[in-house]
């Protein structure tokens, strides 16, 4: 018997099966910003929550950052006096007592058409004398020799203030006629340099050190942090959660701790700073010269917190890498 199909029946729309929903990619990048953005708020707002534990762990941060970043402005400051002991280089040029002042200004002459020579300037006999009678102190002894026993001199400043070439500028202002002894001092800028290199390389030493330091301390800070939520990350991992998704949290939290530590940072060197600087400027003027503490300005300041903000969220990309692998859903 056939069944009759009534006029209601036929009017019904026929069922359709289930079918996949494709999500666009800008609704994909929303969403992805969008939890970005609640991390980044969820991560601060638990932070501020253990104000105490998490100002410690950045203080320990920024103590860490501070020692390598004292001894880089120390070597500014050392670059900044290699500097100007650069500018005061000079080749002192002797010349034949037996030349007059006619012809001393004539050696003089020929010495500044040598190269590599920035300048020269002649100093006569009795200027030298003179000179030599004021640094010394003895006026009256030495006003009653008859003659002169000091040469004229050339003070000759070096284009190049590079050790080498200083020598071997002496050796060929020695060659010139009238010339009786180019005479130098290298010893204390070889010296100042190799300092300087010394610096350089235990700044660099230092801050791989306690660039360490500071992953290790943020890495033991997010361990504990993933240990005192595993059960939440094994229940979004079994409702399919991937591993970006579990450990984004966690990497916003190691950039707040870094970022906090280079603040701290920043502040302890301003702070240390303005404690040393009046001991260092007297000492400066005792010596008669001027001389002031760098300091680390806006772009230094920058990149300490970049530095720091960037060591934060390694520590914890390695601490969460980690622990992730033995967590496993239950």
């Amino acid at each position: 018997m056939t069944r009759r199909t009534t006029s209601s029946e036929s009017q019904r729309p026929a069922r359709r099966g289930a079918r996949a929903s494709q999500v666009g990619l800008e609704s994909r990048t929303r969403a992805w910003l969008r939890h970005h953005r609640a991390m980044w708020l969820d991560s601060a707002q638990r932070l501020a929550k253990r104000p105490l534990s998490s100002l410690l762990t950045m203080l320990a941060i920024a103590i860490a950052l501070v020692l390598p970043s004292g001894l880089w402005l120390a070597l500014d400051s050392a670059r900044l006096l290699d500097a100007e002991l650069d500018e005061s280089a000079t080749v002192t040029v002797y010349l034949d007592t037996r030349l007059d002042e006619r012809a001393a200004m004539d050696v003089a002459a020929r010495l500044r058409d040598q190269a590599p020579v920035a300048g020269a300037r002649l100093v006569t006999a009795a200027e030298g004398l003179a000179e030599f009678q004021q640094g010394v102190g003895l006026e009256d002894a030495l006003a009653s020799l008859e003659d002169n026993p000091l040469p004229a001199a050339v003070v000759v400043t070096p284009a190049d203030t590079d050790p080498d070439s200083v020598r071997v500028l002496a050796s060929n202002l020695e060659a010139v006629d009238g010339v009786d002894e180019a005479r130098v001092d290298l010893a204390w800028l070889e010296r100042l340099r190799r300092l300087a290199e010394l610096g350089q390389r235990l700044a660099l030493a230092l801050a791989g050190l306690f660039g360490l330091g500071v992953l290790l301390v943020v890495g033991n800070t997010i361990r504990l942090a993933v240990e005192s939520r595993r059960q939440e990350i094994e229940v979004v991992t079994l409702i399919g959660a991937t591993h970006a998704f579990v450990r984004r949290p966690f990497l916003y939290s190691g950039a707040w701790y870094g970022l906090g530590g280079g603040v701290l940072a920043i502040i302890l060197l301003v702070l240390g700073g303005h404690w040393l600087s009046a001991p260092v400027t007297a000492l400066a003027e005792s010596y008669g010269a001027h001389f002031t503490l760098p300091r680390l300005g806006f772009g230094g300041s920058v990149l300490l917190c970049f530095c720091s903000t960037l060591l934060g969220w390694l520590g914890a990309w390695l601490a969460v890498g980690r622990h992730l692998a033995d967590i496993k859903p239950r």
